[in-house]
């Protein structure tokens, strides 16, 4: 018995011809491609898949094409120049791993700010020199991990003051000395950006304190050296003279006792 065409059967056929047409149509299309060279290539770590879709070179590695990172950034790429151009503006010249600046590079911010110096997958990490933008001035020059400052480094303010010593999570921490625009300068221990432990600062002034620091302040035992000769060896509390300790004067003459807020607590007899 023949099986009779309804409008249906003949709708069902023709979107089945176009189906193959489409599938046909994009086969011939991955082909071509395929055979210029064009691949999707994806490389998979803990922080997500990094895939890339462009042309590859004669190492089967990716040449030109566009990058879609796990955080959802992207960049284009042409490897070729070693050149990374992000979707935020900034762009990557230097050697990589695995579509990441790895090695040494230039990475430049939109800002003007820039980092050159060594890469890990991605990261500034290394030794580098970090410049920022021309409105503020300031430079590092020394070690970082995960983009921040770590280990030694010299960090120089547009003013001229500077720091050079130790740091660690972007802070001032461990020994250094910091030298201001005035001539004045600290060369001691710190702690999360502040002056804490053993330091000698010398004021432009001339005086000199040599001893504890705490929070940014002389806290603990000291000697303060003023300029004109005189000087105090004691206990300080919140930048001043505060509990036992001896003051001399040029003279030679001596007073041994109590000191309160910077004051001497005469004692009855």
């Amino acid at each position: 018995m023949k099986t009779k065409d309804t409008p249906k059967n003949k709708l069902v056929i023709t979107i089945i011809k176009i189906l193959i047409f489409a599938l046909l149509l994009a086969g011939i299309a991955y082909l071509i491609l395929f055979l210029s060279g064009y691949r999707l290539i994806v490389y998979k770590s803990e922080a997500g898949d990094t895939r890339f879709i462009g042309k590859i070179g004669k190492n089967r590695e990716p040449s030109v094409g566009n990058v879609y990172f796990a955080d959802g950034s992207k960049a284009k790429i042409d490897l070729t120049q070693k050149r990374i151009e992000y979707s935020d503006g900034s762009v990557y010249v230097g050697d990589t791993a695995e579509l990441h600046p790895n090695g040494y590079g230039k990475l430049t911010f939109l800002s003007g700010e820039y980092y050159e110096g060594d890469f890990v997958y991605g990261q500034m990490t290394g030794y580098g020199v970090y410049v920022y933008a021309d409105v503020i001035g300031d430079r590092y020059e020394g070690y970082m991990e995960n983009g921040k400052r770590s280990g030694t480094g010299k960090y120089t303010w547009a003013d001229g003051s500077y720091y050079e010593g130790s740091y660690k999570n972007d802070m001032k921490n461990g020994d250094g000395t910091y030298i201001w625009s005035d001539g004045s300068s600290y060369t001691g221990s710190y702690v999360n950006d502040v002056k804490n432990g053993k330091g000698v600062y010398e004021y432009v002034n001339g005086d000199k304190y040599e001893g504890d620091f705490a929070k940014d302040v002389r806290e603990g035992e000291g000697t303060y050296t003023w300029a004109n000769g005189e000087s105090y060896t004691g206990q300080f509390k919140d930048d001043k003279m505060d509990g036992h300790g001896t003051y001399t004067w040029t003279t030679g003459r001596t007073y041994e006792g109590t000191f309160s807020e910077n004051r001497i607590v005469w004692e009855k007899k």
